[in-house]
């Protein structure tokens, strides 16, 4: 028997409710092996997939490191992994939720601070006053590191924050901090304010593949399957139906139109994209081919698979 391809996904918290919503979404129910407290799963339908249930730092690290095939975390764990990520994961597709921003927050009281030159200038002051650099509090060093070098910041140390990192400026722990934020409320709340140029990420939850993995043509078959299932999804969502009667006829030119603006030909009607459906129905309805109805699918397979595609392509490099 060939051995399965390795799904992680999130154990627990906010974002692993959010992966089981989408997945389930797509058609592919969670089936938990276990119970409520196992590790393994399955999904729904598909055969020679194994679900491993892991933290968001270690899917990170699983798919890093190659023990996992594919899976689903934060961008801002990926790109904490340092080096050439890019060489080693392959981001497949944002998923649109699990959105938090890796910010520079400094105290709110430090008014002449605003960007990320004026904490330089501070941070120099800093040293030539105090004799020691400023601190910065932060769970995320990589990420710090390479953003204040880009900025040619050099004098501050980094705290590793083990704890609630927005309470390290107020406990004496740091002067400013390098963390996570959804609202900014909770960075507020501990007197601290977002550098105006201080974001160093927009995260979100991403479905990505590791190409450290051993591949065999059976896992990556399954991939495959995984995948356009994934973005047959996607394309309803984004997708719909417009059709009118045969008898109704067509408008001369303006079917050929809309299908050069981005619309596809289905029989009896087009396929358009979600934004443009109120426009296009009325359009077609004040050409005499009404009654327009619409509908949305729920799945739109295309012939081609681009993740799935740019995954090979990335495979077949090494």
């Amino acid at each position: 028997m060939s051995a399965p391809l390795i799904v992680a996904v999130p154990s627990k918290g906010r974002l692993k409710e959010q992966v089981e919503e989408w997945l389930a979404d797509c058609g592919l129910d969670l089936k938990v092996s276990g119970g409520a407290r196992g590790y393994l799963a399955a999904l729904k339908g598909q055969a020679g997939v194994q679900v491993r249930l892991l933290s968001a730092g270690d899917i990170a690290e699983a798919l890093d490191a190659g023990e996992a095939h594919l899976g689903v975390t934060g961008e801002d764990l990926l790109r904490e992994r340092g080096g050439d990520l890019d060489a080693r994961v392959l981001l497949l597709r944002a998923l649109g939720f699990g959105r938090a921003d890796l910010v520079v927050a400094a105290p709110r009281s430090w008014l002449d601070v605003d960007t990320m030159a004026d904490l330089e200038a501070v941070a120099h002051d800093f040293l030539a006053r105090s004799g020691r650099r400023m601190r910065v509090a932060t769970k995320y060093l990589v990420q710090t590191r390479a953003f204040f070098a880009r900025h040619g910041l050099v004098d501050y140390r980094i705290t590793e924050s083990s704890g609630a990192t927005e309470g390290a400026p107020a406990a004496g722990a740091a002067e400013l901090i390098v963390d996570i934020t959804t609202t900014g409320a909770t960075l507020a709340a501990n007197g601290l304010k977002v550098l105006s140029d201080g974001l160093i990420l927009s995260s979100q939850a991403q479905f990505a593949a590791s190409l450290r993995a051993a591949w065999s043509a059976n896992q990556l078959a399954a991939a495959e399957r995984l995948l356009r299932i994934i973005e047959a999804r996607a394309a309803a969502h984004e997708s719909a139906t417009v059709i009118w009667p045969a008898e109704a006829g067509e408008s001369p030119g303006l079917v050929d139109r809309l299908v050069a603006e981005g619309a596809v030909r289905r029989p009896g009607g087009l396929l358009v994209a979600a934004r443009d459906l109120s426009n296009v129905a009325l359009e077609l309805a004040a050409a005499g081919m009404g009654p327009v109805t619409v509908s949305r699918p729920d799945f739109v397979f295309d012939l081609g698979c681009p993740p799935f595609e740019r995954l090979r392509r990335k495979l077949a490099q090494f």
